[in-house]
Order: C-alpha cells, then structure tokens, then sequence
C-alpha cells in the first residue's frame, strides 16, 4: 500500500487572502493561478498495517510542524477507505521549503494523490483536489496544470483547469531573496488579517472583479491586461496584509527592488510583470523570448540571491518510477 507521487507549486496571479469557512477551508475569494514546471514536490506514501502513528519528514528530516495537517488530510481519506493503518510520508522539495515558494501547495497535491492511490481510492481529479483543498487552499490549484481558477460558489470553491499550459507558454522567474522559512504562516496570517484590518472588507468587495478581469485576459491571450490585473491583486493583497495589526510585512529589500527592476523593464517594452505570494520571493511573469533579458535584470539586483526559472507546467501526477523521473 504505498505510492509516489510529484506536483509542482503554483504561483496565484490573482490572490486570495482569507477564509470563508475555516473548518472545510474554504477560501474568501475566487483566484487564478498557473503552475510551474521545473519546481517540485515527490511525496512517498506508505500504509503500513502495524504502524500506529503516521511519521512524517520534509527534505530528510523529521517534521512536527505539518504532521498534525498531513495526519488530518489521511485521516479523511482513511474513513473513505475503511482502514486505520499508519502511514510513513517521506517527502523532498527541489526548492525552498516554507519561504513563499507554494510548498505547502505542491506538498499537500502530492499527498493527497499518492495517498488516495496507495489506499486504492478510484477519486477523480476534482475529488482530489477537493481533499487537497481541506489542507492547504491553493494546494487544490496544484492539481492541475497551466492556468486553473479556483471560483468561490456559495458553498464551495472548486479547482479547475482553465487553459493548457501549452497554449499560451510563459516563463517565471523567480528572484529568491531570502531562504528563511517565513515569520507568520498563511493561515495565522489570514486570520489576524480578516479580524484587525480596516481594509479586508473591501478586499473581499472588489476580489471578484479582478478575478473576472483576468480570466478574461487569459481566455483572449492579452498579456497587457493580465499583467496589470495581476500586479494590482498582487499589491492589493499585501496592502491588506499590512494594515493587519501587527502588519504583516512579507517583504525585505530585495523584493521591493525587485519591483522597481520589473517595473523599469516594462517601461522599456518589456513583456513582463512581478507577482509576490506570502512571501519575500518575486516572480517575474515573461513571455518565453524575453527571459534572459528578464533574468539578467534580476540577477543585478541587489537583495537577489539567486533566480529560478521555470516553464509552465503539468498537474499532480502518480511517478512509475520515481528514480527514473527527469526533474525538467
């Protein structure tokens, strides 16, 4: 009883910040995301009958921070599947874990899909995503490839694909900043922003436009509009995070750097636009030709580290053969 499975993080172009249902961890908002390609998680589930506890490790190492998440997400799958067995969860990231790179996303995509599979659980992909969700909100997203939208209906939000990663291909780089795992998680943060901002009210009002306004921009391939709806939500986001009390303050030097260098490029015609997660690490969303004029600009900023470069990419998926797996 044991599968492999791999997904990748991806990156929201329009965000969502907060929860409408904590319990079923329903996001606020709709949002719209892409996934990336050369960025991974490979999760190992194994069940084994006489182990009375699930054991988890991250990249080597033992992890008590997430084990009571990855324990609640395999209990709900172990009541679908009538059985109590442990499980040992090894999981590795090929890329920062915990510091606003999505790895909760592509983590908790590739539990839950190794997970159903070694417990012989025939779910579709929308099921899956579903139980993702329930984990970590944008991990729902991670189940899909290219562009996928998350929706928030009435009483639910469902992940899915909007547009194939091939039809309109981009490249992200990714200027990390710093590889600290982040002060305040996403969750806690959320929380402290939906119950101290003044401006969280109106950043539920005017979620669903931007979310409209961009799905439109992908459906009709306009990098311009997207460009710009995607750096308004971005900043929207972070604006409200910030007149949380205490703010919360994602950023360091070189994110806003950063900002200023993506800025200069589109002044100049370049196709090109930043986003940030909950996070220090910007995004640089570029078409394909720019990218080492795009990549160049990062690497000469000051507070950048390194840049990540990434295509877009496919969903989670179940590894044969895991030893065997290109890694892009």
């Amino acid at each position: 009883m044991q599968a492999t499975a791999q997904a990748q993080p991806n990156i929201a172009l329009i965000k969502y910040w907060g929860k409408r249902d904590l319990e079923r961890n329903i996001p606020a908002v709709d949002s719209l995301s892409i996934t990336l390609d050369s960025l991974w998680t490979r999760t190992q589930v194994e069940f084994q009958q006489d182990l009375k506890d699930d054991q988890v490790s991250i990249d080597g190492k033992q992890d008590h921070h997430q084990a009571e998440r990855v324990k609640n997400c395999l209990n709900f799958l172990r009541r679908k599947a009538g059985v109590n067995y442990g499980a040992l969860v090894r999981s590795e990231n090929n890329f920062p874990t915990g510091a606003g790179l999505a790895s909760s996303a592509s983590g908790f995509a590739a539990l839950v899909t190794a997970a159903s599979k070694a417990l012989q659980l025939d779910l579709s992909d929308s099921e899956i995503s579903d139980v993702a969700r329930r984990a970590s909100g944008s991990a729902a997203r991670s189940i899909f490839g290219g562009f996928v939208e998350m929706p928030c209906a009435p009483g639910d939000a469902i992940a899915k694909p909007l547009l194939d990663a091939k039809a309109w291909p981009f490249t992200v780089l990714i200027a990390v900043t710093s590889t600290a795992v982040k002060h305040t998680g996403s969750t806690v943060g959320m929380q402290l922003t939906a119950r101290t901002s003044d401006y969280y009210r109106a950043w539920i009002e005017t979620a669903h436009e931007d979310f409209v306004t961009a799905r439109k921009a992908v459906l009709t391939r306009d990098f311009e509009a997207l460009a710009e709806i995607s750096e308004r939500s971005c900043l929207k986001m972070h604006g409200v995070m910030m007149t949380a009390q205490p703010g919360l303050i994602y950023w360091n030097g070189g994110t806003i750097e950063g900002i200023n260098r993506v800025r200069e490029l589109r002044q100049r015609g370049v196709p090109v636009f930043f986003t940030i997660d909950a996070g220090p690490q910007l995004k640089a969303v570029c078409m394909p030709e720019h990218e080492q004029t795009v990549r160049a600009a990062l690497t000469d900023t000051p507070g950048v580290l390194k840049v990540l470069s990434s295509a877009l990419g496919d969903g989670a998926r179940i590894l044969s053969n895991p030893s065997q797996e290109t890694t892009h």
